[in-house]
C-alpha cells in the first residue's frame, strides 16, 4: 500500500510566484561599504534534510545553509532575514549533480537537429531534409540521436540517402551513443585520408579513428557564437531541471580545448549550474599533469576511452557479440592504465576511464591495481579515481572497484532505454549476458560509491527520471532504493570530486538546492521489492516523491546555486 508520509499540507498546487516577501533591513550596509551575506528564510514546505526528517523550513545565509528545522522555530528568524519564501507545501531538496555531461553537444542537440524522437528511418530522413532546407547558411550540418536498433527498418541511413536528403551538403550525424556517426560524401571529401583510417567503412557508420577525424572537421566549423549559444542552452536546461552541478567530460577526441575553456569561463559567471571539468588525455609525467590543471580540469578522466559502446559494437568484450563476429576493440591495456593512474595520483589529480565492456573493465581494474602496487594502495584509494559507465561488471571487477575505492559514474537511463528482454543489450549480447548489466545493487552492497548522470546528449538531462530508472531497473535484482539513488544523484556527485560537505541540506553545506512541486512524500521500506513503500514517519527518514512508473515526476520551481537563483523567481 502507498500512502503519504505526511498529509497535513496540500502539495500539488505549490508554486513560487508571488511567494516571496522582501523584509526591510535598515541595518543593511551602504552599497559602497562591505556587504553582508543576504539571508533567506524558506518556510511552509518540506525540506529534505538528514539533520531533521520533519523539517519544514530552512535559512540560507550567503552561499551556505545556516539552519534547518520545523515551522514553529522559523518565527524566530523571520524578522532578521532579507527575504521570506513561502513554499506553500513545496519540497526543497539538494540540487542534483549530473556526473557525466557533454555540454556543447547537449546544447547543439537542443538548438539543432535532434533525431532522438525519430521513430523510423523514413521519419529521420524527413527531419534531415527539413533541417537542411532551414539551415542554408551552415557550412556543415550537425545532428545527433539516431538509433537504428529502435527503427522497424533495422538499419541506419545509407550515404546515398543522406546525400539526397541534404542536397549533397556536408552532414555529420552521430548515433545516440556518440560512438559512431553517419556522414555524407561531401563531408568525407573535406577530410583528407579519412577513407584509409581505422573505422572507415564504405557505406556504414564510421567508428574509431575515422569517426574522430570527421567529428573534428565537423565541430571545427562551429563558430564561437554558435558554441556559446549551445552551452548557454544546455546550462539553462540543466538549471530548469533542478541540476546545480554538472561534470563536463571533455577531451581532445571529444570537443577541443577552446570548447572546454569557454564552458568553464561561462560557468564562472555564476548564472547557471556549477561546471566541474574533466579532460580525457593520458598523462605520464608531472609536466603532463600540470597542463591538465592549466586548462582548468580537476582530473585526467571522464571519457578517456578504454573502449567504445555496445550500440556501436565497439565496447571491448571477453566473448564475441551475439549479433557480430568480434569482441569490439580495446584502446588501453593494463600497463597504460597503470602508468596514467600512477602519474595522476602522484600529481594530486583524479584519473578515470570510459569503460563499458567486461574486457575493458578487467583491463582498467588490473591497471589500477598495478598502480597501487607501485605507489601504494592507500594513495590510490584517497584519490577517488573514477570509471564512467561501468556496465558489464563481474563479481571480480566489482570487488576490484571496492578494494581500490573507484567511483562508478553510471547512467541508469541506459538501462531504461536499452535493457530488458527485447532491448538493444539483449540483441547485442544475448539475454543471459544482458541481464548482468548495470548491477547497481551489487555495487552498493560491495561498498562502491555511485555517482549518477545522463551522458547527455546520449540520454536527456532528467534527474528524477534517472532516479526512477535506478529504482525500477529492468533487471529487478539490480534496482536500488529511492533513497540510495537520490543520494547518488545529489551527494554522490560531490563525493566523486572529493567533497564530502556538499549535496545535502545541513548547516554549513553549500546553498545548492531546488524547490519542487510534487505529490505526497513516501519512505521506501527496507524490502527487496523496490516498489514497496513504508508510510511510517517514525522511520526518521526524510520522504521522497513517489517515483512509481506512470506517476508524474516532480516539477522544478526554483534552482539555487551558491545562494544565487539560477532558475525561477530571482532573489535580489
Amino acid at each position: 500500500m502507498i500512502a503519504p508520509l505526511r498529509a497535513a499540507r496540500p502539495r500539488t498546487g505549490a508554486k513560487l510566484s508571488g511567494m516571496s516577501e522582501r523584509i526591510p533591513d535598515p541595518a543593511r550596509p551602504h552599497p559602497t561599504g562591505p556587504a553582508r551575506p543576504r539571508t533567506v528564510l524558506l518556510r511552509g514546505g518540506e525540506v529534505h534534510s538528514p539533520a531533521d526528517p520533519f523539517a519544514t523550513a530552512m535559512v540560507v545565509e550567503g552561499d551556505r545553509i545556516a539552519w534547518v528545522g520545523e515551522e514553529g522555530a522559523a518565527d524566530s528568524f523571520a524578522d532578521g532575514v532579507d527575504e521570506v519564501v513561502r513554499l506553500d507545501g513545496a519540497l526543497v531538496t539538494p540540487a542534483f549533480t549530473d556526473a557525466h555531461v557533454h555540454t556543447t553537444a547537449t546544447g547543439l542537440a537542443l538548438t539543432g537537429l535532434d533525431l532522438s524522437g525519430a521513430g523510423t528511418l523514413t521519419d529521420a530522413l524527413a527531419r534531415i531534409r527539413a533541417y537542411a532546407a532551414a539551415r542554408e547558411a551552415d557550412r556543415i550540418l550537425l545532428g545527433h540521436g539516431w538509433d537504428a536498433s529502435a527503427w522497424p527498418e533495422g538499419r541506419p541511413p545509407s550515404r546515398a540517402e543522406l546525400d539526397a536528403a541534404t542536397g549533397g551538403r556536408p552532414l555529420y550525424l552521430t548515433r545516440v551513443d556518440v560512438h559512431s556517426a553517419v556522414v555524407t560524401t561531401a563531408l568525407l571529401d573535406l577530410v583528407p585520408g579519412v577513407r584509409e583510417l581505422a573505422g572507415f567503412r564504405a557505406d556504414a557508420p564510421l567508428t574509431g579513428d575515422a569517426h574522430h577525424a570527421v567529428r573534428q572537421a565537423a565541430y571545427a566549423t562551429v563558430t564561437p557564437a554558435q558554441r556559446a549559444e549551445a552551452q548557454a542552452a544546455a546550462l539553462a536546461r540543466a538549471a530548469s531541471l533542478g541540476i546545480g552541478s554538472i561534470h563536463e567530460c571533455a577531451g581532445p577526441d571529444i570537443s577541443g580545448e577552446d570548447d572546454f575553456t569557454a564552458l568553464l569561463a561561462l560557468a564562472r559567471e555564476g548564472n547557471g549550474p556549477r561546471v566541474v571539468g574533466y579532460w580525457a588525455e593520458l598523462i605520464t609525467s608531472a609536466k603532463d599533469a600540470e597542463r591538465i590543471r592549466e586548462i582548468g580540469a580537476i582530473g585526467a578522466a571522464g571519457d578517456l576511452f578504454a573502449d567504445g559502446s555496445l550500440g556501436s559494437h565497439t565496447a571491448h568484450l571477453h566473448a564475441p557479440y551475439t549479433d557480430a563476429g568480434h569482441t569490439g576493440a580495446g584502446h588501453l591495456d593494463a600497463e597504460a592504465v597503470a602508468v596514467h593512474v600512477a602519474a595522476c595520483t602522484e600529481a594530486g589529480l583524479q584519473a578515470g576511464f570510459h569503460a563499458i565492456g567486461d574486457a575493458a573493465l578487467t583491463g582498467v581494474v588490473d591497471g589500477v591495481r598495478a598502480a597501487a602496487e607501485r605507489i601504494g594502495l592507500d594513495r590510490i584509494r584517497a584519490a577517488r579515481h573514477r570509471v564512467e559507465h561501468a556496465e558489464m561488471l563481474t563479481e571480480q571487477t566489482i570487488a576490484g572497484f571496492a578494494d581500490l575505492a573507484l567511483t562508478a559514474s553510471v547512467q541508469p537511463a541506459f538501462d531504461a532505454a536499452w535493457g530488458g528482454a527485447e532491448g538493444m543489450y539483449a540483441a547485442r549480447l544475448g539475454a543471459d549476458r544482458a541481464r548482468t548489466l548495470n548491477p547497481y545493487a551489487a555495487l552498493l552492497k560491495a561498498g562502491v560509491p555511485l555517482a549518477l548522470g545522463s551522458d547527455s546528449p546520449v540520454t536527456p538531462l532528467d534527474p528524477w527520471g534517472t532516479v526512477r530508472a535506478a529504482v525500477f531497473h529492468r533487471t529487478r535484482a539490480h534496482g536500488i532504493s529511492a533513497r540510495a539513488a537520490f543520494t547518488a544523484h545529489t551527494r554522490g556527485g560531490w563525493r566523486a570530486i572529493g567533497r564530502d560537505d556538499a549535496g545535502v541540506l545541513v548547516p554549513g553545506a553549500p546553498a545548492d538546492y531546488a524547490v519542487w512541486r510534487t505529490g505526497e512524500l513516501l519512505v521506501q521500506a527496507p524490502d527487496e521489492r523496490v516498489e514497496r513503500w513504508s508510510t511510517d514517519p517514525r522511520s526518521g527518514t526524510p520522504g521522497l516523491p513517489d517515483l512509481t512508473p506512470g506517476n508524474d515526476l516532480p516539477v522544478c520551481l526554483r534552482t539555487v546555486v551558491g545562494g544565487r537563483t539560477v532558475f525561477g523567481p530571482p532573489n535580489e
